[in-house]
């Protein structure tokens, strides 16, 4: 962790004060509609599911353009027209390589990285800057918040979680910069207070308001307090001081932008409580709370990991005990593979949910939520009995605005990276690039 980092915090906590952002809810609609938020105003979401699929059940049939779907992926049938399924799709970089065992790791540091992660159990992370974040800094000035990351699993920063790799790895598919992972928030309540205030509803502008009255009184506070002790400070402890106040600038001028898009809305939508005992509503209560963000026009980007690779919960919704993990390394056997298939058919609901959700939203402009919507669904892992990261379980689904067709079941040379899927999604969400990751060429979506 960067050490000048620390003592910025240091030094925050000596002073015995103590700064909150304000929450940074959603664009109000009028704001979005003066900014051009207009059928061409589209969005970008990552969901992740861990430890592969049993691929027999889940593969779906039929000639490309008369998509079939299977056993598992059943739920969601009156959203076939929305899908598209990508058959062949490989992340080399999360093969052993030289490297060893840590498949989990890799699978999820690659997944929208297209990078290889560089082994090491300790600080000295790296890797590289993730597709959603990319895209994110391009809409950094245009939304509240530039991205946002959600998951169904606690956080691990530190520590080692996977044969010699640093856990960071293995809990984060967003990463600023090479070093940078982007934490995901697990707690629903927590995200939405960020979103849109704390309080019921009726009371959550009020409450922005104060917020907004006392963050401006104390940074004046400090600023006047700094000046008049900075020279009374020694070489060391001015510069101390010049980091801390850097901190303060850049805190009051995310206020200003906080300031500059207007009062947060106030959805007629109840705080959730936090997170719930059955997994299958933890799930739905993100998703609620995504498709809100998304409604609202608070981010454009979001990353969401059902639960990271190696996960080994069970799932008392559909009365599996078995940890998934341990599912995964079936070896053939006909009983474990039988639950796997339950466990992506449960997953399989939940997109569904979630995808139906969005079709059932309109956007600022009018037109279906899904539709603006870019959703990649998907695995680093295809049998998780092999730990293979090529033929990858993916399916895109709504993007009908960016030019997305469904209904299709694309299948793909061997080995075709899936940088170059993310490559495409970049591009169509309006960033000009040639390369990411391990990419190849923009994937042809036919």
């Amino acid at each position: 962790m960067n050490r000048n980092a620390i003592d910025r915090r240091r030094f925050l906590r000596a002073s015995g004060i103590a700064l909150a952002l304000p929450a940074l809810p959603s664009l109000g609609k009028a704001f979005s509609a003066s900014a051009g938020s207009s059928a061409s105003t589209l969005r970008l979401c990552y969901l992740y599911v861990p430890n592969g699929v049993n691929m027999e059940h889940w593969r779906p049939s039929g000639d490309e353009d008369a998509l079939t779907l299977n056993r598992s992926t059943a739920a969601l049938e009156p959203l076939r027209n929305d899908l598209r399924f990508i058959s062949g799709l490989t992340h080399q970089h999360a093969f052993a390589g030289n490297d060893g065992g840590g498949d989990h790791a890799r699978a999820n540091a690659s997944y929208l990285t297209g990078q290889r992660a560089y082994k090491t159990a300790g600080s000295d992370i790296r890797i590289g800057v993730s597709a959603d974040q990319v895209v994110a800094q391009h809409y950094a000035e245009t939304t509240r918040l530039k991205s946002l990351e959600l998951s169904c699993d606690g956080v691990r920063k530190s520590g080692q979680c996977d044969s010699g790799y640093a856990c960071a790895y293995q809990f984060n598919l967003a990463w600023a910069d090479e070093r940078t992972p982007v934490a995901p928030e697990s707690n629903p309540r927590l995200v939405f207070e960020r979103l849109f205030g704390n309080g019921t509803h009726g009371q959550r502008r009020e409450n922005y308001q104060l917020r907004q009255a006392s963050q401006r009184s104390m940074l004046d506070f400090l600023k006047d307090e700094t000046k008049l002790v900075h020279r009374s400070l020694g070489r060391e402890d001015q510069a101390k001081l010049d980091e801390y106040l850097s901190g303060v600038r850049d805190i009051e001028s995310r206020i200003e932008k906080a300031e500059r898009f207007g009062f947060p809305q106030d959805p007629d939508h109840p705080t959730p409580s936090g997170i719930p005992d059955s997994y299958r509503e933890h799930i739905r209560l993100i998703s609620d709370v995504l498709t809100l963000a998304l409604e609202t026009d608070s981010t454009r980007v979001a990353t969401f990991m059902f639960a990271h690779d190696g996960s080994n919960r069970s799932f008392r919704d559909i009365e599996i005990g078995d940890g998934h993990h341990d599912l995964s390394h079936h070896q053939r056997n006909p009983d474990r593979l039988e639950k796997i298939a339950r466990i992506d058919t449960f997953y399989c609901e939940q997109l569904a949910y979630f995808l139906q959700t969005l079709k059932d939203r309109k956007d600022a402009s009018g037109q279906s939520l899904l539709d603006s919507t870019m959703v990649v669904y998907g695995s680093g892992i295809s049998d998780g009995d092999r730990h293979n990261h090529d033929d990858l379980p993916v399916i895109v689904a709504g993007g009908k605005a960016a030019g997305l067709r469904g209904g299709v079941h694309q299948k793909l040379s061997d080995a075709t990276p899936m940088a170059n899927l993310h490559l495409e999604l970049i591009r169509r969400m309006g960033v000009s690039i040639d390369q990411f990751g391990d990419s190849t060429a923009p994937l042809h979506l036919v």
